[in-house]
C-alpha cells in the first residue's frame, strides 16, 4: 500500500508527539510516585518508553517508515531510501512534533507550557553515551529491517530500554527528542545549552552506524 506524502507527515508527527508526550509524561509520573528513588523513577521512565516505542512503530511504520527522530532520517537520506526535500520536511515535522508532546505532557501534569529545563547533561562522558546509543538505535533499524523487519518495532524499543541503563546520557538518540526535552523543567529535562553537545554527538552516530552498517550488510563479497 502507497500513502501520500501528507499522510507520511501526518504518521511522523503523530508519532513524534506521542513519544515525547509518554518520554515526559512518564518522567512527570515516576519523579512524582518514586518518593525520591532515581533509580526507581527511571525505570518507570524506561518502561514506558520502550512499550510505546514499540507500539508507535507498529502503527506507523507501514505509513511513514516511522523515523521519529532526525538522526534515523539521516540516515536513509544517506542510504538514498529518502530524497533530500523530503528528509528536510520529515525533520521540521519531527521537531515541532516533539515539541507539541512536551507541551501536551505539561498540560496534563498541570506544568508550564514550556520551561527551559534545568538538568545539566553536558561533558565527554555524556556524549559518548550519545554517540554510542545513537550509533546503536541505527544499527538496531538497519540490522532488523535487513534481515527481521517484522521485529523491528520490538528490537528496537528494547533497545532504548536497554539504553536508559547501560548508557551514561540515558540515551537520548535523538535529536528531536532532546530539542523537545530542553523545554521541559522536569525528570527528562535537558539544560537548552547543552543540547547541542548532544545533537551533535547523535548525528555522528547515526552518521557512522550507518557507513559501518552500510559495509557490513551488503551483499557479495566485496
Amino acid at each position: 500500500m502507497t500513502f501520500s506524502f501528507a499522510r507520511k507527515l501526518a504518521a511522523e508527527a503523530l508519532g513524534t508527539a506521542f513519544l515525547l508526550a509518554t518520554v515526559v509524561g512518564s518522567g512527570i509520573m515516576a519523579e512524582t510516585l518514586a518518593g525520591g528513588n532515581v533509580a526507581l523513577a527511571l525505570l518507570g521512565n524506561t518502561v514506558a518508553t520502550g512499550a510505546i516505542l514499540m507500539v508507535l512503530i507498529l502503527i506507523f511504520g507501514p505509513v511513514s517508515g516511522a523515523h521519529f527522530n532526525p538522526a534515523v532520517t539521516l540516515s536513509f537520506l544517506i542510504r538514498r531510501e529518502i530524497g533530500a526535500r523530503d528528509a528536510a520536511v520529515y525533520v521540521v515535522v519531527q521537531i515541532a512534533a516533539g515539541l507539541a508532546g512536551v507541551l501536551a505532557a505539561h498540560l496534563m501534569f498541570g506544568e508550564p507550557a514550556f520551561a527551559a529545563s534545568m538538568k545539566g547533561r553536558t561533558g565527554i562522558g555524556q556524549w559518548t553515551g550519545e554517540f554510542v546509543a545513537t550509533f546503536g538505535l541505527v544499527a538496531t533499524i538497519l540490522g532488523t529491517v535487513r534481515f527481521r523487519p517484522e521485529a523491528t518495532a520490538y528490537a528496537v524499543g528494547l533497545f532504548i530500554s536497554a539504553g536508559y541503563w547501560f548508557t551514561s546520557s540515558t540515551s537520548f538518540a535523538n535529536p528531536a527528542v532532546t530539542i523537545a526535552r530542553s523545554l521541559t523543567d522536569t525528570f527528562s529535562g535537558i539544560m537548552p545549552a547543552h543540547a547541542p553537545g548532544f545533537v551533535l554527538a547523535q548525528l555522528a552516530g547515526a552518521v557512522a552506524a550507518t557507513l559501518v552498517f552500510g559495509w557490513l550488510l551488503k551483499d557479495g563479497n566485496n
